[in-house]
């Protein structure tokens, strides 16, 4: 009986300290303030590349069409003929304009001695008139008024060969350019004219492909990070294991209303003839920024419906900064908004972080 007694006093005892001790461990505080990683914000310059489609064009094309109406006499290139500055390349013949020189010709020979022979009596007349009495006014008056229409008719008659002399020099056509002939539209015999009356399609293409342009439209967004004198390279589909190299040359300036870009080209030397009019390109533009800016990982960044924001920590509590995003370069994003430097950001942000939520140090 009695040991029976001592043991249940010492198991009561166990039961009040065991319930004190939880009394104790219910009455500690709990700090359920969230653990968030935070990181200082500064500013850096970004550089990254972006990937465009271009194409490559003869630094020089011209379509070539016949002046005058005639018929081809004699084709002396063809398709991949190689041509040189001022080489004929096509012989064009119409019998009209020969008999119109000749006739303009004879005309010139009339109306020269009809000059000459009142260029002389006008200078006898003038001796005669030195002699006072000898020569009325009148007459010397009329002898000039002669001369001087006959030189007009003779000025008239020169300017009429002239012109007929050279309609018939547009019956040789030259290539106005070294290139080669890249199409051809004419066989001999056929008749050709003017543009719209007898040659809706260019004899001959001939272009220059020494020297290529290479003509990339550069969206609105990045048109800022671009400037004349920057290289870039660029592959074609025929060569994807070799990377050629170009600099800026040329920009227009303005956008393309249709495209919103802004037009650049690149001049390319292609001595080697490897390149051809007409390929494709897929251009890389370097983009370096001019300023530094805020650059923050693609994680601190939110993308709702109801807009794209960083989440700033002030006053250990989490504050939603509305920003605008600029480029990306591997994992980092460039950011715009109303940020300023060494603020505090949270570095893994998620939509579920509210204003006002509570931050440890």
């Amino acid at each position: 009986m009695k040991k029976t007694l001592i043991t249940s006093a010492l198991l009561l005892s166990a039961l009040v300290f065991n319930s004190c001790g939880e009394e104790k461990k219910e009455e500690a505080p709990v700090d359920d303030t969230p653990a968030i990683e935070t990181f200082d914000l500064t500013k850096e310059k970004l550089s990254s590349q972006v990937s465009l489609p271009a194409e490559l064009s003869g630094f020089r094309q011209v379509d070539l069409y016949a002046k005058v109406s005639s018929y081809v006499k004699e084709l002396k290139v063809d398709i991949g003929s190689k041509v040189t500055e001022g080489q004929i390349l096509i012989q064009l013949e119409a019998p009209e304009i020969s008999s119109q020189l000749a006739a303009a010709q004879s005309r010139l020979h009339s109306v020269e001695a009809v000059y000459t022979g009142s260029n002389a009596n006008y200078n006898r007349i003038l001796e005669t008139s030195k002699v006072e009495g000898t020569i009325s006014k009148n007459d010397l008056d009329q002898a000039l008024a002669r001369k001087s229409s006959d030189y007009a008719q003779l000025q008239a008659a020169r300017a009429t060969v002239r012109e007929i002399q050279v309609n018939q020099g547009y019956l040789q056509i030259r290539a106005p350019f070294t290139g080669i002939v890249t199409a051809r539209n004419i066989n001999t015999g056929a008749y050709v004219g003017p543009q719209g009356k007898g040659s809706d399609l260019p004899l001959l293409t001939v272009q220059d492909q020494k020297k290529l342009r290479l003509a990339v439209s550069v969206p609105e967004m990045y048109t800022g990070y671009l400037k004349d004198g920057d290289e870039m390279s660029f592959t074609v589909r025929s060569m994807l294991n070799e990377t050629f190299k170009a600099k800026i040359q040329r920009m227009s300036g303005a956008l393309d209303l249709r495209l919103r870009s802004e037009r650049v080209e690149m001049d390319v030397i292609n001595t080697d003839n490897k390149l051809l009019p007409g390929m494709v390109a897929e251009v890389l533009l370097p983009l370096n920024s001019k300023d530094s800016t805020f650059v923050v990982s693609k994680s601190a960044i939110v993308n709702t419906a109801e807009g794209i924001f960083v989440i700033r920590v002030k006053d250990n509590k989490t504050e939603r900064v509305a920003i605008k995003k600029g480029r990306d370069a591997e994992d980092k994003t460039e950011i715009f908004g109303d940020l300023s430097p060494n603020e505090k950001l949270v570095k893994n942000a998620s939509e579920e972080l509210r204003d006002g939520t509570p931050v440890k140090n």
